[in-house]
């Protein structure tokens, strides 16, 4: 099987090596196609150069190309079976024309809650489109969306054995969306030490919760990539997952990147059927949900019970349950698969 991966323009390099998304996702699956004893061509020019020496490097995207040219004839005879492809492109009228010339599947992962595909987007067979979550399941139902768990990997993030760990850690982007007030408040609530990981992307989200944040019990990290970033998540007793209100999760990279560290996670959410429910079982985290009427500090207090019940669950067992259901080659071929 010959498998593209395409990158799309954006300001991370593919792969990243901290922060990213798509991105993230987009490499995972590389890697599991190769794993799985796929040949994979990584298609355009995002890609790093350095992967060369090891990976085939096409720096085309397809909806550059245009009809009848040298390129286009280059992309038809490599002969693809499949492309795996950001949300965006296969209702992408220029990316699709040159699609259609190639005869081959194309599948993509829904990482937006709020993009609108074309009614002939996906046909389920030839076209698919994969969801992480009951609710992006529903949202995306027109599709016919086949329900799948998110990889996503950066790289020289190899997680060696699971380790106990100390404090607790949360990671991410920083601002209102994710808020990661309600982490450092239920440390606080528990007495514990938390480490906040990540870029911060709305410094008035930042100061509006400034108390809290510069409370003694918050290490401010930064964005950690690579082995630093794996090394942060393996050393907390527990990783701590908090978002906004009305915020829905589409892609959740940080429930497989903590699980596959070993880091047991408590989960907070505001309903039933998110990416919380979707990942996470009895031996691998906690998560308590919490009415949306309710205010911040009784949202902290659930969480900081969750952490609780999460310090107890084996790092080891964490570990072998999420690199098994966050495995990169399995999660390929459930998506190469018809």
């Amino acid at each position: 099987m010959l498998v593209g991966v395409c990158d799309f323009p954006g300001s991370y390099a593919f792969p990243p090596a901290g922060y990213g998304g798509i991105e993230r996702w987009l490499w995972a699956v590389a890697v599991g196609a190769r794993a799985a004893g796929a040949d994979v061509h990584l298609l355009g020019p995002g890609w790093l150069p350095d992967l060369e020496p090891e990976w085939v490097r096409k720096p085309v995207r397809l909806e550059d190309v245009t009809a009848g040219s040298l390129a286009e004839r280059e992309l038809k005879a490599a002969g693809y079976d499949l492309l795996i492809v950001g949300h965006e492109y296969p209702s992408l009228p220029a990316w699709v024309r040159t699609w259609s010339q190639l005869d081959c599947d194309v599948a993509t992962f829904q990482h937006s809650p709020v993009f609108q595909h074309t009614d002939s987007a996906f046909d389920g067979k030839r076209s698919r489109l994969y969801c992480y979550s009951p609710e992006m399941i529903e949202r995306y139902a027109d599709h016919q969306p086949v329900p799948e768990l998110a990889v996503h990997l950066g790289l020289n993030e190899e997680e060696p054995p699971a380790a106990k760990g100390r404090d607790l850690v949360w990671l991410g982007r920083i601002d209102a969306e994710k808020a990661p007030h309600l982490a450092a408040r239920a440390a606080q609530i528990l007495g514990r030490r938390i480490r906040i990981v990540g870029p911060v992307f709305d410094e008035d989200y930042v100061r509006s919760h400034e108390e809290v944040f510069s409370a003694d019990n918050v290490e401010w990290v930064g964005e950690l990539g690579g082995p630093a970033k794996t090394a942060a998540i393996r050393g907390a007793s527990v990783f701590v997952y908090t978002y906004e209100r009305n915020y829905v999760e589409a892609g959740a990279a940080v429930f497989g990147e903590s699980l596959r560290a070993g880091t047991p996670i408590a989960a907070l959410t505001w309903r039933e059927g998110t990416c919380a429910q979707a990942a996470l079982c009895d031996r691998t985290g906690v998560t308590t949900v919490v009415s949306p009427d309710a205010d911040d500090e009784t949202a902290s207090q659930a969480l900081a019970e969750a952490i609780e019940c999460a310090i107890a669950l084996d790092h080891a067992e964490v570990q072998a349950v999420g690199q098994h259901r966050f495995d990169p080659t399995r999660h390929f071929e459930a998506m190469a698969a018809r």
